[in-house]
Protein backbone atom coordinates (compact mmCIF):
# COMPACT_ATOMS: atom_id res chain seq x y z
CA UNK A 1 0.00 0.00 0.00
CA UNK A 2 0.76 3.55 -0.79
CA UNK A 3 2.23 5.55 1.65
CA UNK A 4 2.24 9.42 1.77
CA UNK A 5 5.81 11.29 1.68
CA UNK A 6 6.03 15.10 2.27
CA UNK A 7 8.66 16.93 0.31
CA UNK A 8 9.02 14.49 -2.48
CA UNK A 9 9.74 16.88 -5.56
CA UNK A 10 12.77 18.48 -3.59
CA UNK A 11 15.00 14.90 -2.65
CA UNK A 12 17.38 13.60 -5.03
CA UNK A 13 16.94 11.32 -7.67
CA UNK A 14 18.78 8.76 -5.96
CA UNK A 15 16.38 9.32 -2.82
CA UNK A 16 13.31 9.27 -4.59
CA UNK A 17 14.67 5.77 -6.11
CA UNK A 18 14.86 4.39 -2.78
CA UNK A 19 11.91 5.77 -1.46
CA UNK A 20 9.77 4.24 -4.04
CA UNK A 21 12.06 0.76 -3.75
CA UNK A 22 11.12 0.96 0.10
CA UNK A 23 7.77 1.62 -0.27
CA UNK A 24 6.57 0.06 -3.62
CA UNK A 25 8.82 -2.64 -4.63
CA UNK A 26 8.95 -6.41 -3.85
CA UNK A 27 12.60 -6.74 -4.83
CA UNK A 28 14.30 -3.59 -4.12
CA UNK A 29 17.23 -4.53 -5.98
CA UNK A 30 15.34 -5.69 -9.06
CA UNK A 31 13.39 -2.68 -9.54
CA UNK A 32 16.12 -0.08 -9.08
CA UNK A 33 18.51 -2.19 -11.39
CA UNK A 34 15.12 -1.67 -13.90
CA UNK A 35 14.83 2.04 -13.30
CA UNK A 36 18.76 2.42 -13.73
CA UNK A 37 19.05 -0.06 -16.54
CA UNK A 38 16.98 2.65 -18.70
CA UNK A 39 19.49 5.62 -17.53
CA UNK A 40 21.38 7.10 -20.96
CA UNK A 41 24.69 6.12 -20.51
CA UNK A 42 25.66 9.80 -21.41
CA UNK A 43 25.13 12.18 -18.39
CA UNK A 44 24.41 14.64 -20.29
CA UNK A 45 21.62 13.34 -22.72
CA UNK A 46 20.40 11.63 -19.38
CA UNK A 47 20.29 15.30 -17.23
CA UNK A 48 18.28 16.88 -20.57
CA UNK A 49 15.34 14.26 -20.22
CA UNK A 50 15.23 14.43 -16.26
CA UNK A 51 14.21 17.69 -16.97
CA UNK A 52 11.59 17.53 -19.69
CA UNK A 53 8.82 16.85 -16.45
CA UNK A 54 9.26 16.70 -12.63
CA UNK A 55 9.94 13.76 -10.33
CA UNK A 56 11.60 12.27 -12.72
CA UNK A 57 13.52 8.58 -12.20
CA UNK A 58 14.00 7.09 -15.71
CA UNK A 59 13.17 7.07 -19.34
CA UNK A 60 10.14 5.12 -20.11
CA UNK A 61 11.34 4.03 -24.16
CA UNK A 62 9.08 3.51 -26.82
CA UNK A 63 10.38 1.88 -30.33
CA UNK A 64 10.84 4.24 -33.27
CA UNK A 65 9.63 2.56 -36.39
CA UNK A 66 9.80 3.81 -40.32
CA UNK A 67 7.11 3.48 -42.52
CA UNK A 68 8.55 4.25 -45.93
CA UNK A 69 7.46 5.12 -49.47
CA UNK A 70 4.60 7.58 -48.71
CA UNK A 71 3.96 8.98 -51.73
CA UNK A 72 2.60 12.84 -51.35
CA UNK A 73 1.79 15.03 -53.56
CA UNK A 74 4.09 13.81 -56.10
CA UNK A 75 6.89 13.64 -53.41
CA UNK A 76 8.22 10.46 -51.76
CA UNK A 77 8.17 11.14 -47.93
CA UNK A 78 9.28 8.30 -45.05
CA UNK A 79 7.41 8.77 -41.82
CA UNK A 80 8.91 8.18 -38.55
CA UNK A 81 6.33 6.23 -35.74
CA UNK A 82 6.82 6.57 -32.15
CA UNK A 83 4.17 3.66 -30.53
CA UNK A 84 3.96 0.40 -29.21
CA UNK A 85 1.01 -1.28 -31.16
CA UNK A 86 1.97 -4.51 -33.25
CA UNK A 87 1.09 -4.27 -36.74
CA UNK A 88 0.47 -0.52 -37.18
CA UNK A 89 3.65 0.26 -38.39
CA UNK A 90 3.42 -2.56 -41.02
CA UNK A 91 -0.09 -1.35 -41.98
CA UNK A 92 1.11 1.88 -42.93
CA UNK A 93 3.81 1.18 -44.76
CA UNK A 94 1.56 -1.22 -46.64
CA UNK A 95 -0.82 0.93 -47.11
CA UNK A 96 1.58 3.33 -48.78
CA UNK A 97 2.67 0.82 -51.16
CA UNK A 98 -0.74 0.15 -52.22
CA UNK A 99 -0.91 3.79 -52.95
CA UNK A 100 2.21 4.50 -54.77
CA UNK A 101 1.00 2.97 -57.76
CA UNK A 102 -2.57 4.26 -58.08
CA UNK A 103 -1.13 8.12 -57.60
CA UNK A 104 -0.39 8.27 -54.07
CA UNK A 105 -1.91 10.67 -51.30
CA UNK A 106 -2.81 14.30 -52.51
CA UNK A 107 -3.30 16.76 -49.61
CA UNK A 108 -3.97 20.19 -48.34
CA UNK A 109 -4.00 22.26 -45.86
CA UNK A 110 -7.87 24.07 -45.39
CA UNK A 111 -7.49 26.34 -42.51
CA UNK A 112 -4.27 27.07 -39.59
CA UNK A 113 -6.35 28.88 -37.30
CA UNK A 114 -6.04 28.55 -33.93
CA UNK A 115 -8.42 29.34 -30.63
CA UNK A 116 -8.06 30.82 -27.16
CA UNK A 117 -10.74 32.02 -24.86
CA UNK A 118 -10.79 34.39 -21.86
CA UNK A 119 -13.94 33.25 -20.03
CA UNK A 120 -15.72 35.50 -17.71
CA UNK A 121 -19.18 36.02 -15.79
CA UNK A 122 -21.18 39.89 -16.07
CA UNK A 123 -24.56 40.50 -14.65
CA UNK A 124 -24.77 43.57 -16.19
CA UNK A 125 -26.80 44.62 -18.94
CA UNK A 126 -25.55 43.25 -22.47
CA UNK A 127 -25.73 46.15 -24.57
CA UNK A 128 -23.56 48.22 -22.56
CA UNK A 129 -21.04 45.10 -22.30
CA UNK A 130 -21.42 44.96 -26.46
CA UNK A 131 -20.53 48.93 -26.17
CA UNK A 132 -18.06 48.28 -23.89
CA UNK A 133 -16.16 45.86 -25.65
CA UNK A 134 -16.04 47.48 -29.11
CA UNK A 135 -14.36 50.54 -27.56
CA UNK A 136 -11.66 48.76 -26.28
CA UNK A 137 -11.02 46.08 -28.67
CA UNK A 138 -8.32 48.13 -29.89
CA UNK A 139 -6.86 48.47 -26.34
CA UNK A 140 -7.04 44.71 -26.08
CA UNK A 141 -4.53 44.13 -29.05
CA UNK A 142 -2.33 46.72 -27.98
CA UNK A 143 -1.78 45.72 -24.72
CA UNK A 144 -0.27 43.05 -26.31
CA UNK A 145 2.02 44.17 -28.67
CA UNK A 146 4.97 42.88 -26.83
CA UNK A 147 4.04 39.27 -26.85
CA UNK A 148 2.94 39.31 -30.09
CA UNK A 149 5.87 41.72 -31.77
CA UNK A 150 8.37 38.61 -33.58
CA UNK A 151 5.08 36.49 -33.97
CA UNK A 152 3.64 39.49 -36.14
CA UNK A 153 7.08 39.93 -37.96
CA UNK A 154 6.93 36.65 -39.56
CA UNK A 155 2.90 36.64 -40.57
CA UNK A 156 1.20 35.55 -37.69
CA UNK A 157 -0.10 37.03 -34.56
CA UNK A 158 -3.64 37.69 -33.32
CA UNK A 159 -6.06 37.49 -36.20
CA UNK A 160 -9.29 38.37 -33.95
CA UNK A 161 -11.27 39.14 -30.28
CA UNK A 162 -14.72 38.51 -30.41
CA UNK A 163 -17.27 39.19 -27.39
CA UNK A 164 -19.84 35.72 -27.58
CA UNK A 165 -22.60 35.87 -25.33
CA UNK A 166 -23.10 32.25 -23.50
CA UNK A 167 -25.71 32.61 -21.41
CA UNK A 168 -28.08 30.27 -23.12
CA UNK A 169 -25.71 27.72 -21.43
CA UNK A 170 -25.08 29.08 -18.51
CA UNK A 171 -26.00 32.24 -16.27
CA UNK A 172 -23.94 35.05 -16.98
CA UNK A 173 -21.08 33.31 -19.18
CA UNK A 174 -19.62 35.54 -21.63
CA UNK A 175 -16.42 34.50 -23.33
CA UNK A 176 -13.63 36.59 -25.45
CA UNK A 177 -13.38 34.72 -28.65
CA UNK A 178 -9.94 34.60 -29.81
CA UNK A 179 -8.31 33.64 -33.12
CA UNK A 180 -4.50 32.93 -33.68
CA UNK A 181 -2.06 32.31 -36.59
CA UNK A 182 0.71 30.84 -34.86
CA UNK A 183 3.24 29.69 -37.93
CA UNK A 184 5.37 26.55 -37.21
CA UNK A 185 4.69 27.04 -33.91
CA UNK A 186 1.84 24.86 -31.54
CA UNK A 187 2.04 28.20 -30.04
CA UNK A 188 0.19 27.25 -26.42
CA UNK A 189 2.42 29.12 -24.55
CA UNK A 190 1.91 32.18 -26.76
CA UNK A 191 -1.55 31.92 -27.27
CA UNK A 192 -1.76 31.69 -23.21
CA UNK A 193 0.38 34.79 -22.30
CA UNK A 194 -1.66 36.91 -25.12
CA UNK A 195 -5.03 35.50 -22.67
CA UNK A 196 -3.77 36.46 -19.85
CA UNK A 197 -2.45 39.89 -21.14
CA UNK A 198 -5.89 40.80 -22.84
CA UNK A 199 -8.12 39.44 -19.40
CA UNK A 200 -6.16 41.84 -17.18
CA UNK A 201 -6.79 44.56 -19.96
CA UNK A 202 -10.06 43.99 -19.80
CA UNK A 203 -10.61 44.06 -16.21
CA UNK A 204 -8.85 47.24 -16.02
CA UNK A 205 -10.54 48.97 -18.16
CA UNK A 206 -13.83 47.42 -17.52
CA UNK A 207 -13.23 49.22 -13.80
CA UNK A 208 -12.53 52.77 -15.30
CA UNK A 209 -15.70 52.48 -18.34
CA UNK A 210 -18.40 55.19 -17.24
CA UNK A 211 -21.11 53.57 -18.25
CA UNK A 212 -20.81 50.26 -16.41
CA UNK A 213 -22.68 50.75 -12.75
CA UNK A 214 -20.43 50.20 -9.68
CA UNK A 215 -21.85 45.83 -9.80
CA UNK A 216 -20.96 45.93 -13.62
CA UNK A 217 -17.76 46.92 -13.01
CA UNK A 218 -17.08 44.25 -11.40
CA UNK A 219 -16.50 41.67 -14.21
CA UNK A 220 -14.98 38.50 -12.72
CA UNK A 221 -12.61 36.78 -15.03
CA UNK A 222 -12.41 32.85 -14.35
CA UNK A 223 -9.69 31.57 -16.60
CA UNK A 224 -8.09 32.17 -19.39
CA UNK A 225 -6.65 28.91 -21.90
CA UNK A 226 -5.90 28.34 -25.27
CA UNK A 227 -8.36 25.29 -26.36
CA UNK A 228 -7.42 22.20 -28.09
CA UNK A 229 -10.35 22.04 -29.94
CA UNK A 230 -9.61 23.71 -33.76
CA UNK A 231 -12.33 23.00 -36.37
CA UNK A 232 -10.82 25.72 -38.52
CA UNK A 233 -7.07 24.64 -38.12
CA UNK A 234 -7.72 21.79 -40.25
CA UNK A 235 -6.08 19.63 -43.33
CA UNK A 236 -7.71 17.08 -46.03
CA UNK A 237 -5.78 14.22 -47.57
CA UNK A 238 -7.14 12.02 -49.88
CA UNK A 239 -6.43 9.11 -52.10
CA UNK A 240 -8.53 7.99 -55.62
CA UNK A 241 -8.52 5.32 -58.28
CA UNK A 242 -10.52 3.76 -60.69
CA UNK A 243 -12.33 1.06 -59.16
CA UNK A 244 -10.55 -1.58 -61.32
CA UNK A 245 -7.07 -0.53 -59.52
CA UNK A 246 -9.03 -2.29 -56.55
CA UNK A 247 -9.00 -5.54 -57.89
CA UNK A 248 -6.42 -7.55 -55.99
CA UNK A 249 -8.15 -8.27 -52.80
CA UNK A 250 -8.49 -11.57 -51.93
CA UNK A 251 -11.26 -12.65 -53.98
CA UNK A 252 -13.07 -9.31 -53.99
CA UNK A 253 -13.86 -7.75 -57.57
CA UNK A 254 -12.93 -3.68 -57.47
CA UNK A 255 -16.45 -2.75 -57.67
CA UNK A 256 -17.41 -5.63 -54.87
CA UNK A 257 -14.59 -3.84 -52.93
CA UNK A 258 -15.40 -0.77 -53.18
CA UNK A 259 -18.75 -0.80 -52.67
CA UNK A 260 -17.60 -3.16 -49.55
CA UNK A 261 -15.62 -0.79 -48.34
CA UNK A 262 -18.00 1.96 -48.35
CA UNK A 263 -20.67 -0.02 -46.60
CA UNK A 264 -17.92 -0.32 -43.70
CA UNK A 265 -17.34 3.61 -43.60
CA UNK A 266 -21.41 4.17 -44.01
CA UNK A 267 -21.25 1.83 -39.98
CA UNK A 268 -19.00 3.82 -38.79
CA UNK A 269 -21.28 6.82 -39.74
CA UNK A 270 -24.42 5.22 -38.45
CA UNK A 271 -23.09 3.60 -35.12
CA UNK A 272 -20.95 5.19 -32.43
CA UNK A 273 -19.84 2.07 -30.72
CA UNK A 274 -18.19 1.57 -33.83
CA UNK A 275 -16.92 4.77 -34.85
CA UNK A 276 -14.45 5.10 -31.81
CA UNK A 277 -12.59 1.82 -32.86
CA UNK A 278 -12.54 3.06 -36.33
CA UNK A 279 -11.59 6.57 -35.71
CA UNK A 280 -8.88 4.95 -32.86
CA UNK A 281 -7.25 3.01 -35.66
CA UNK A 282 -6.71 6.58 -37.59
CA UNK A 283 -5.38 7.61 -34.41
CA UNK A 284 -3.03 5.07 -34.22
CA UNK A 285 -1.36 6.70 -37.20
CA UNK A 286 -1.77 9.97 -36.25
CA UNK A 287 -0.86 9.66 -32.65
CA UNK A 288 2.18 7.89 -33.58
CA UNK A 289 3.54 10.70 -36.15
CA UNK A 290 2.66 13.52 -33.69
CA UNK A 291 4.61 11.46 -30.61
CA UNK A 292 7.89 11.12 -32.81
CA UNK A 293 7.58 15.12 -33.63
CA UNK A 294 7.36 16.01 -30.36
CA UNK A 295 3.96 17.16 -30.26
CA UNK A 296 0.93 16.95 -27.69
CA UNK A 297 -0.88 13.49 -29.21
CA UNK A 298 -3.36 14.60 -25.94
CA UNK A 299 -4.24 18.00 -27.55
CA UNK A 300 -4.81 16.16 -31.10
CA UNK A 301 -6.97 13.29 -29.37
CA UNK A 302 -9.02 15.48 -27.96
CA UNK A 303 -9.51 18.20 -30.41
CA UNK A 304 -9.72 15.14 -32.85
CA UNK A 305 -12.31 13.63 -31.41
CA UNK A 306 -14.14 16.56 -30.49
CA UNK A 307 -14.71 17.20 -34.54
CA UNK A 308 -15.21 13.65 -34.92
CA UNK A 309 -18.83 14.54 -33.04
CA UNK A 310 -19.12 18.47 -34.16
CA UNK A 311 -22.69 17.39 -36.17
CA UNK A 312 -24.28 16.30 -33.27
CA UNK A 313 -22.83 12.49 -32.86
CA UNK A 314 -19.88 10.97 -32.79
CA UNK A 315 -19.10 9.47 -36.83
CA UNK A 316 -15.96 8.56 -38.78
CA UNK A 317 -13.72 11.22 -39.47
CA UNK A 318 -12.77 9.43 -42.91
CA UNK A 319 -15.24 9.11 -45.76
CA UNK A 320 -15.35 6.94 -49.43
CA UNK A 321 -17.63 7.36 -52.60
CA UNK A 322 -17.67 6.33 -55.88
CA UNK A 323 -17.78 8.51 -58.53
CA UNK A 324 -17.66 8.25 -62.11
CA UNK A 325 -16.15 4.82 -61.84
CA UNK A 326 -13.64 6.63 -59.65
CA UNK A 327 -12.93 5.25 -55.94
CA UNK A 328 -12.55 8.07 -53.38
CA UNK A 329 -10.89 7.99 -50.00
CA UNK A 330 -10.56 10.87 -47.85
CA UNK A 331 -9.84 12.55 -44.65
CA UNK A 332 -10.16 15.85 -42.92
CA UNK A 333 -8.92 16.38 -39.48
CA UNK A 334 -7.79 19.15 -36.99
CA UNK A 335 -4.28 18.94 -36.24
CA UNK A 336 -2.44 22.11 -34.09
CA UNK A 337 1.16 21.14 -34.85
CA UNK A 338 4.51 23.16 -34.46
CA UNK A 339 7.47 21.93 -35.58
CA UNK A 340 9.88 24.79 -33.51
CA UNK A 341 9.70 25.30 -29.94
CA UNK A 342 9.03 22.76 -27.02
CA UNK A 343 10.58 19.13 -27.48
CA UNK A 344 11.32 20.04 -31.11
CA UNK A 345 14.46 21.79 -30.30
CA UNK A 346 15.62 19.68 -27.52
CA UNK A 347 14.72 16.15 -28.00
CA UNK A 348 17.90 14.20 -30.10
CA UNK A 349 15.12 11.77 -31.52
CA UNK A 350 12.60 14.44 -32.28
CA UNK A 351 14.90 16.57 -34.19
CA UNK A 352 16.13 13.55 -35.87
CA UNK A 353 12.28 12.71 -36.64
CA UNK A 354 11.94 16.42 -38.43
CA UNK A 355 15.26 15.38 -40.38
CA UNK A 356 13.71 12.73 -41.64
CA UNK A 357 10.94 14.73 -42.80
CA UNK A 358 13.15 16.97 -44.21
CA UNK A 359 12.62 19.48 -41.55
CA UNK A 360 8.42 20.49 -42.41
CA UNK A 361 7.31 23.91 -41.93
CA UNK A 362 4.37 22.98 -39.62
CA UNK A 363 1.57 23.01 -42.23
CA UNK A 364 4.03 20.05 -44.48
CA UNK A 365 4.18 18.08 -40.47
CA UNK A 366 -0.60 18.43 -40.74
CA UNK A 367 0.09 16.52 -44.13
CA UNK A 368 1.90 13.91 -43.84
CA UNK A 369 0.31 13.39 -40.52
CA UNK A 370 -2.90 12.98 -41.97
CA UNK A 371 -1.83 10.80 -44.37
CA UNK A 372 -0.57 8.39 -41.76
CA UNK A 373 -4.26 8.54 -40.23
CA UNK A 374 -5.54 7.86 -44.07
CA UNK A 375 -3.38 5.17 -44.56
CA UNK A 376 -3.58 3.42 -41.42
CA UNK A 377 -7.62 3.66 -41.33
CA UNK A 378 -7.10 2.11 -45.23
CA UNK A 379 -5.28 -0.33 -43.93
CA UNK A 380 -7.54 -1.13 -41.30
CA UNK A 381 -10.51 -1.15 -43.02
CA UNK A 382 -9.67 -3.55 -46.13
CA UNK A 383 -8.29 -6.23 -43.80
CA UNK A 384 -11.41 -6.28 -41.87
CA UNK A 385 -13.70 -6.10 -44.63
CA UNK A 386 -11.36 -9.38 -46.25
CA UNK A 387 -9.57 -11.33 -44.40
CA UNK A 388 -10.23 -10.16 -40.72
CA UNK A 389 -8.04 -7.82 -38.66
CA UNK A 390 -6.49 -10.58 -36.60
CA UNK A 391 -4.73 -12.32 -39.40
CA UNK A 392 -2.52 -9.54 -39.82
CA UNK A 393 -2.45 -8.63 -36.23
CA UNK A 394 -1.58 -11.30 -34.53
CA UNK A 395 1.44 -12.30 -36.74
CA UNK A 396 2.69 -9.07 -35.61
CA UNK A 397 2.02 -10.21 -32.31
CA UNK A 398 3.86 -13.73 -32.62
CA UNK A 399 7.31 -11.64 -31.15
CA UNK A 400 5.27 -10.15 -28.30
CA UNK A 401 4.38 -13.44 -27.19
CA UNK A 402 7.26 -15.31 -27.92
CA UNK A 403 9.12 -13.09 -25.76
CA UNK A 404 6.81 -13.26 -22.77
CA UNK A 405 7.76 -16.88 -23.34
CA UNK A 406 11.12 -16.34 -23.03
CA UNK A 407 11.96 -18.25 -26.72
CA UNK A 408 15.28 -18.43 -27.96
CA UNK A 409 16.04 -16.91 -31.52
CA UNK A 410 15.71 -20.92 -32.71
CA UNK A 411 12.73 -21.39 -31.70
CA UNK A 412 11.31 -17.65 -32.87
CA UNK A 413 12.51 -18.53 -36.71
CA UNK A 414 10.57 -22.15 -35.68
CA UNK A 415 7.17 -20.02 -34.84
CA UNK A 416 7.33 -17.53 -38.13
CA UNK A 417 7.48 -20.71 -40.14
CA UNK A 418 4.99 -22.72 -38.25
CA UNK A 419 2.32 -19.86 -38.59
CA UNK A 420 2.98 -19.02 -41.98
CA UNK A 421 -0.25 -20.35 -43.23
CA UNK A 422 -1.93 -20.48 -39.97
CA UNK A 423 -3.47 -18.03 -37.89
CA UNK A 424 -2.06 -17.07 -34.55
CA UNK A 425 -3.53 -17.20 -31.32
CA UNK A 426 -2.01 -16.56 -27.79
CA UNK A 427 -3.09 -19.95 -26.55
CA UNK A 428 -1.85 -21.73 -29.66
CA UNK A 429 1.47 -20.31 -29.43
CA UNK A 430 1.69 -21.30 -25.61
CA UNK A 431 0.02 -25.06 -26.32
CA UNK A 432 2.85 -25.53 -29.52
CA UNK A 433 5.77 -23.87 -27.01
CA UNK A 434 5.36 -26.40 -24.43
CA UNK A 435 5.03 -28.84 -26.68
CA UNK A 436 8.46 -28.33 -28.73
CA UNK A 437 9.87 -27.33 -24.99
CA UNK A 438 8.78 -30.92 -23.43
CA UNK A 439 9.68 -32.61 -26.90
CA UNK A 440 13.06 -31.22 -26.82
CA UNK A 441 13.65 -32.18 -22.47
Amino acid sequence: MAQPVNGFSKLSKQDKINWLATNHFQNKEAGISILEQYWNNDAKLQALHDEFIENTVSNFYLPLGIAPNFLINGKYHTIPMALEESSVVAAAGKAAKFWQDRGGFKTSVLGSEKIGQVHFMYTGDTDKLKNFFNQIKPTLLKATEEITRNMRKRGGGISNIELRNKTEALDYYFQLHCTFETLDAMGANFINSCLETIAKTFKEEAQHYADFTSEEKNVEIVMSILSNYVPNCVVKAEVSCPIEDLNDDKGLSGQAFAEKFIRAIDIANAEPHRAVTHNKGIMNGIDAVVLATGNDFRAIEAGVHAYAAKDGSYKSLTHARIENGIFYFWIEVPLALGTVGGLTSLHPLVKLSLEILNHPSAKDLMQVVAVAGLAQNFAAVRSLITDGIQKGHMKMHLTNILNQLGATKEEKEYFVNFYKDKTVTHSGVINEFDRIRTNNG
